[in-house]
């Protein structure tokens, strides 16, 4: 099954084209600014049996060195037969269109990225005839966007950084900045920033992080996941206050009963986030021949 992260990486070049010729800076190569681009269909099936579909496929239109194709793959692991598909693509495009197609693997991880990138041949060594040679998009050359008005100068850009360095600890800045910026920005364009950056980062831990700051900083928001994100940080909220009521109930029985409750004792009660456990602990604290032995079972 296609995973969200798997998605968000090559979709936002769907949402937005020109961005690739944005990035162009960071990977290195000078790419001609578009001045039209067109989402073209990302199915290579032949008649074989066999179905051949690349991520995302754009062509390009430019004023200097004319139209171009984009393949756009998003990569969350190595795996050793994707160079062999992707030099199908590549090869298939420029068969079918008749014109130059280049290929972008979009990662989240240094090891891939670096194995991404690495060219490969499809001949011996002494001739390599077809040599692929990815640009690759990654936390090694991606920005890391800190500041609230650089993300509102490239929303989208912002949220790429979002996504490539979904595992790295400098993203819940990242996070911070993009969510202070989308705060002046019409729904229509930071709805779709939003559910980029969500998909994109997967079950990570900065997932929270985000899910907090749409739930608190884009509360006018409505669409899907920003609502998700909303009914999450509520159901998490009724979660803390079943857990704080369960605190109480086992230190009112515990008191009402005469027992001596030590701080370590509350502090572990207290600091229990579980309703179950503090359902178990409660049971106990009716029959328990000290305060301590409400934790004898564990």
């Amino acid at each position: 099954m296609v995973s969200p992260p798997h998605e968000a990486m090559h979709r936002v070049f769907q949402h937005d084209p020109g961005l690739f010729s944005r990035i162009s800076r960071f990977l290195g190569v000078d790419i001609p600014k578009p001045i039209g681009a067109t989402a073209l269909p990302t199915d290579l099936t032949e008649a074989s049996p066999v179905e051949r579909r690349v991520d995302t496929l754009l062509r390009f239109e430019t004023a200097e060195q004319g139209p171009f194709l984009l393949a756009v793959e998003a990569q969350g692991k190595k795996d050793p037969d994707k160079p062999a598909s992707w030099a199908y693509y590549v090869s298939y495009l420029w068969t079918k269109y008749r014109l130059p197609a280049a290929l972008l693997v979009v990662c989240q991880d240094h090891a891939t990225a670096k194995w991404a990138q690495q060219p490969v041949a499809s001949g011996p060594a002494q001739l390599p005839t077809l040599t692929l040679r990815p640009l690759v998009v990654g936390p090694h050359n991606m920005p890391v966007i800190t500041d609230p008005d650089e993300a509102r100068a490239d929303l989208v850009l912002a949220s790429l950084a979002a996504i490539t360095h979904a595992a790295e600890p400098v993203v819940n800045a990242i996070l911070k900045a993009l969510s202070t910026a989308l705060r002046d920005a019409p729904e229509d364009i930071a709805a779709p920033i939003v559910e980029f950056t969500a998909h994109g980062l997967g079950n990570r831990p900065a997932r929270h992080l985000w899910r907090n700051l749409v739930a608190v900083d884009l509360s006018f928001y409505k669409s899907y996941i920003s609502e998700e994100i909303r009914d999450e940080g509520r159901e998490q909220g009724r979660e803390q206050g079943r857990a704080q009521q369960g605190a109480q109930d086992v230190l009112l029985v515990l008191e009402q009963r005469g027992l001596d409750v030590s701080d370590e004792v509350r502090t572990r009660i207290t600091e229990c986030g579980d309703p179950e456990v503090l359902r178990h602990w409660l049971a106990r604290a009716v029959t328990a021949a000290s305060a301590e032995a409400v934790f004898e079972s564990e």
